[in-house]
This record gives structure tokens, sequence and C-alpha cells, in this order.
């Protein structure tokens, strides 16, 4: 008989969001979870990383007063078995197109385990801006039922399957629990990027202007893209490398060729 998986639970909503304990309740039928999660709400955060947290037993795990990364990294360094894989969310909100990958606490989370060779999986649940402001919102249990499902499914299976021999690690975004269970897409980040700013006075306002045409029926993203899916009811998986690569680059070459003869001759 194999042993239990061993799964590394955090977020960046923090650990008293309904969404982490949507997932641990889910995770906790397939292996033995260590929830490290932050104390406080982390949103978009990106990996900030701190020198030195403060750490607090609390019900769920482990709750970290510090960021998504800092509680991987205490996790996997310290307060937990090393896990066979990290698991971040449910995060409420989704966290779609490649400009947010860098922004997002719950893909943080996952990027620092990658860079400890451990596969990760972020999952994130988009809820459609009519609902009304996140902040409003009372979300309930089940309505992460898309979210957990997926996510244990993927658990129990990615692994075995090789999935990771080939991405560092998947960002799972799913629709607002609705009924039957939606179908799955392999997808990649949109590259749509709408940030926009305005000036009130002293003060810059920030606009996120992609949520604003949300529509699937003007919706500009190409089949394919993890919003098209998302948006038209479908859970979105996109399979993801996190340790940064480099290309061959001619002119970049050529350019570091030259560098000497531009610069002159240097004493040593």
């Amino acid at each position: 008989m194999s042993d239990p998986l061993e799964i590394l639970l955090t977020n960046d909503d923090g650990i008293d969001s309904t969404g982490i304990r949507a997932l641990y309740d889910a995770l906790s039928e397939l292996g033995n979870v260590t929830v490290v999660a932050p104390a406080t709400d982390q949103s978009a955060c990106g990996r900030s990383m701190s020198h030195e947290v403060d750490v607090d037993d609390r019900e769920l795990g482990y709750a970290v007063h510090g960021t998504p990364s800092d509680c991987v990294v205490a996790g996997l360094a310290e307060l937990g078995p090393f896990p066979d894989i990290v698991v971040a969310g449910c995060n409420e909100g989704a966290n779609l197109g490649e400009y947010v990958l860098g922004r997002s606490g719950t893909i943080s989370a996952a990027v620092e385990a990658a860079f400890f060779d451990v596969p990760a999986i972020a999952t994130s649940m988009y809820v459609p801006p009519e609902r009304g402001p996140l902040s409003e919102i009372d979300l309930h249990p089940e309505d992460f039922a898309e979210a957990t499902r997926v996510t244990s499914y993927l658990v129990e299976n990615a692994l075995e399957a090789g999935v990771f021999d080939h991405a560092a690690y998947l960002n799972v975004n799913v629709p607002l629990a609705d009924g039957d269970p939606a179908p799955l897409e392999v997808t990649r980040p949109s590259k749509r990027y709408e940030m926009d700013a305005e000036r009130d006075g002293g003060r810059v306002h920030l606009k996120d202007r992609v949520w604003e045409r949300m529509d699937p029926e003007t919706l500009p993203d190409p089949d394919g893209t993890d919003r098209r899916a998302v948006v038209e009811g479908r859970i979105s998986v996109s399979p993801l490398t996190a340790p940064h690569s480099t290309n061959r680059h001619e002119g970049l070459s050529a350019l570091a060729d030259a560098y000497s003869e531009t610069v002159g001759p240097t004493e040593r």
C-alpha cells in the first residue's frame, strides 16, 4: 500500500478565508494536508518576501504573519513534512492573463514551490463582475464546489500522469459553481493588458479595465486563452514554467561582442 499524499496548502486571502477551508476539507480525503497560510489577506502581494515572520497555531494549521511566498518557504523548509505537491487557493477571484502572473499572491506561492522543485497547483475562482465587488460578496463553501472538484482531481492524477515533467505548476481558474460540472480546457494565459491610471488632485487611481469587458459576446480574447474559457463557463488549466528561461538572441550577442570596442580599453 502506497503512502498517503503529503499536501502543503496555502493561499493569499488568509487562513480564515472560505476558499482555503473548502480546499482543506476536499484535499483531506486524498492525503495529509498541512496548512501554512497568511494570517491576514495578502492579495496581489506578488512574491514579496520577509526576513522574519511570526507564526501562530490555528485550528486549520499555521498562520504566518507574512506573504504566501513566506508561507511556502516556511512550510517546505521548517513547519511541515516535505510535500508531494503544493496547492495554493482557492482564491476568491480569478487570476487570468500574463500580467497577473507576477502580481498574484496565489500564483506566487506556486512559483515559490517550483523553485524548490515541488509540483504546485494554484486555484482561483472567477466571480462575474455583475455580482458586484468581491469585497461585498458573501461566498459560501458550496460556491467552491467546482474548485474543490477539479483541484482534487488534478492532485490525485496529475503527478502519476507526468504532467509536471513538462510544467512547473498549473494555473487553474474555475467558474463559480452552478449546477453541473464544467468542462476542463487546457489553455494559455491571455496577453491582454488594460491597466490605466487617472489623476484626481494629489492622488492617482490605478484601474484594471480588463474587467470592464467580460461579456462573452464581446470578449476580445481568442479561443484557447484562460480568460475566454472561464468567461464562457469552462475550467481553465494553464501548464506553466517558473524558472526564468533565456533564448539565444543574435542581436544581443552582437552588442555584447561589440561592447569592448564601444567603451574602449579598461584598466585592470
